[in-house]
């Protein structure tokens, strides 16, 4: 069983695809811009969220309910909201830049964490430099790697710990800043929400909402989703889509193929950039359950963290710095 990474010399195909789209499908041009509607959906989702997690205080609802609603229903709509911060990272709301980082603050209060302007900055990386391992954070590092092991138990403590994981890969990318004044006021903005719920609603009212979120993030069938974008299941494809139905819970996310080739495509048009295309994704493996991926990562011994196409890592690190 491999312990490292599945290395790569070469660049992604998902520029060589986009351009070979453009030159096929010249009108898939018409499907770019952006999608004002998605702020009317955040503002809509967030307070759906306030009012179920009031609703749960009000009423006192027991913590066992708590969970059970937090798992089959708040989950779902934060990581809608998770998929609406994508969106505005790719400014696909507005034009101006600052009002898609502001709809992104906006999606954090219901997701008790201040991630959005971070989430930004590093995945727009993760496009610019997909699977370098030292620049990509998308990627986990050989330490983790290492940790999440191939065992069953421990792939599904891995994901159950998945939204601590992806606050902590920032680190590994050194050549980023983390901090900038947009991100010190998501954190402050969020952080006021998060005492705000707290005092006029309890703490059961915002357990509910840390509860969604860490599903949303974790084991859970949406945990699929974060495995599915590139954990490598056919050899030599880097990135991978799901067509099943719960695209219609978070906005077209499993199309990720789509979007790594169009990244300026708002999430109502990706299916359309699919059908207008079908050629260059009919052929690529994709998947209809989320659940089956999660599946198949935890019970599958070739499956672990090394599963990605790597570049830029001629050796792991500590073999790299013996060699210094």
């Amino acid at each position: 069983m491999a312990t490292e990474f599945i290395r790569a010399d070469g660049p992604s195909t998902d520029k060589s695809r986009r351009q070979a789209i453009l030159k096929a499908h010249p009108e898939v041009k018409a499907l770019m811009g952006r999608n004002p509607w998605t702020a009317a959906w955040i503002v809509g989702l967030v307070g759906t969220q306030w009012a179920a997690a009031a609703l749960l205080a009000r009423y006192e609802a027991h913590w066992a309910l708590i969970v059970v609603l937090a798992f089959g229903f708040g989950a779902f709509v934060n990581h809608a909201l998770y998929v609406l911060f994508h969106e505005c990272t790719h400014n696909l709301v507005f034009e101006p830049g600052w009002s898609n980082k502001v709809l992104g603050i906006v999606c954090d209060f219901a997701l008790v964490f201040p991630t959005a302007l971070s989430f930004r900055k590093y995945h727009l990386l993760h496009h610019k430099h997909l699977g370098h391992y030292e620049l990509d954070p998308d990627v986990v590092s050989d330490a983790e790697a290492r940790l999440i092991g191939r065992s069953w138990w421990r792939k599904a403590i891995w994901l159950s710990l998945f939204s601590l994981s992806v606050a902590l890969r920032p680190l590994k990318v050194t050549s980023q800043r983390m901090w900038d004044p947009w991100i010190v006021s998501n954190m402050i903005a969020v952080i006021a929400v998060d005492v705000a719920i707290l005092l006029l609603a309890g703490p059961f009212a915002l357990g509910y909402l840390a509860l969604s979120t860490a599903f949303a993030l974790g084991l859970h069938p949406l945990g699929g989703r974060w495995l599915q974008e590139h954990y490598v299941t056919e050899p030599g494809q880097e990135t991978y889509s799901y067509y099943g139905p719960l695209n219609r819970t978070c906005f077209n996310m499993g199309y990720h193929n789509e979007h790594h080739d169009f990244a300026n495509v708002p999430w109502n048009n990706l299916a359309k950039l699919r059908a207008a295309a079908p050629e260059f994704y009919n052929h690529l493996r994709w998947y209809r359950s989320w659940s089956w991926v999660v599946w198949n990562f935890i019970f599958n011994p070739e499956m672990s963290g090394y599963s990605r196409i790597v570049r830029g890592l001629e050796a792991r690190p500590e073999e790299r710095l013996a060699a210094e």
